[in-house]
């Protein structure tokens, strides 16, 4: 048996550790950030992701006083970059842009993910709040929901609705819109918004559901036809386009969100110091202007707001994915 000294020497040298560490990180923490940062978006360049991101990290590298490259790390509906991340160093040098998608649909929508969205990953803010805007290819008949409906009911299965990928925003508006229709619609998955809003404006495909940073400048642009918008209200910015609830389907509404997350373990001291810079970027008018003017409201917030936040829509969007019926093996 140790004696009684013994046992209190342990504990003194493992409390002298746990000391030690605790210093250590909070030398590391007041140090940060010492190098450039790395924000995964977990989808391609040129999508509705891509542009936020680009909108708000320069500003947040400002106030940072480093440089944040935007790494593009597209697949399986933004699981492939959210896994990449999971697995990096709790450091704050790699971070990822989070969405409803990452950290709410794919938990419900993919049989298997290759993390969990709560155990591994630190919040630190949420972004913005982003509405959808249903568009058509203009060769197609309809100039309101009601003929959009109209159409697809006179052509059963042949209507393709394109989406950004499996489980994103688009996909599972494209399911809800399915089901409260009640038409006959196809789902098409691209790799990524700007390649699904190319076959779009091609003919390739005949509509789609999507953010609106990526598909109002192409319906403002005439290349493609906006139809409605799916939020509870219309878009301040963007008031010539109806909600799709005002035209005919009662209750429908579909809006995404973005934030940053780091990897879990992260200190505090680094998540509260990217927390204060993204807030910082988001008060700055031109950034604000940059974004709503994209149809994304900027929702600023605590890491641990953003923590209940993404509860809470976890279980809001598996109750759409249920509603949907859709499922990925």
């Amino acid at each position: 048996m140790r004696s009684r000294p013994f046992r209190w020497a342990a504990r003194v040298a493992a409390a002298g550790l746990a000391v030690l560490g605790a210093l250590t990180a909070l030398s590391a923490a007041a140090a940060y950030p010492e190098h450039p940062i790395r924000l995964v978006v977990p989808f391609p360049a040129g999508g509705g992701a891509d542009i936020l991101a680009r909108t708000i990290m320069p500003r947040v590298a400002q106030e940072l006083g480093t440089t944040i490259v935007i790494d593009n790390r597209p697949g399986a509906g933004g699981n492939v970059g959210a896994e990449y991340v999971a697995r990096a160093a709790p450091d704050g040098y790699t971070l990822l842009y989070g969405t409803n998608g990452t950290h709410a649909i794919n938990r419900a929508l993919y049989a298997n993910t290759p993390f969990d969205p709560v155990r591994d990953f630190a919040p630190v803010s949420r972004m913005t709040q982003i509405a959808a805007l249903l568009v058509v290819n203009p060769g197609v008949p309809a100039h309101s929901v009601a003929e959009l409906i109209a159409y697809a009911k006179a052509n059963p299965g042949k209507v393709f609705f394109a989406s950004a990928g499996n489980g994103t925003t688009s996909h599972l508006a494209g399911e809800l819109f399915k089901s409260a229709a009640q038409v006959d619609i196809v789902h098409a998955p691209y790799r990524g918004g700007a390649l699904a809003a190319n076959d779009l404006m091609g003919g390739h495909v005949q509509m789609m559901i999507d953010v609106m940073p990526s598909v109002l400048p192409l319906a403002r642009g005439g290349k493609l036809r906006g139809l409605a918008v799916t939020t509870a209200a219309r878009v301040p910015t963007a008031t010539e386009y109806p909600t799709v609830s005002e035209s005919g389907l009662t209750g429908f509404e579909v809006s995404a969100w973005d934030g940053v997350l780091a990897p879990a373990g992260t200190p505090a001291a680094i998540v509260d110091r990217l927390n204060a810079a993204i807030r910082a970027a988001l008060a700055d008018p031109e950034v604000r202007d940059a974004l709503v003017a994209r149809g994304a409201q900027p929702v600023a917030g605590t890491p641990d707001a953003f923590a209940r936040h993404i509860a809470a829509e976890s279980e809001k969007w598996a109750r759409a994915v249920r509603q949907a019926g859709a499922r990925i093996d």
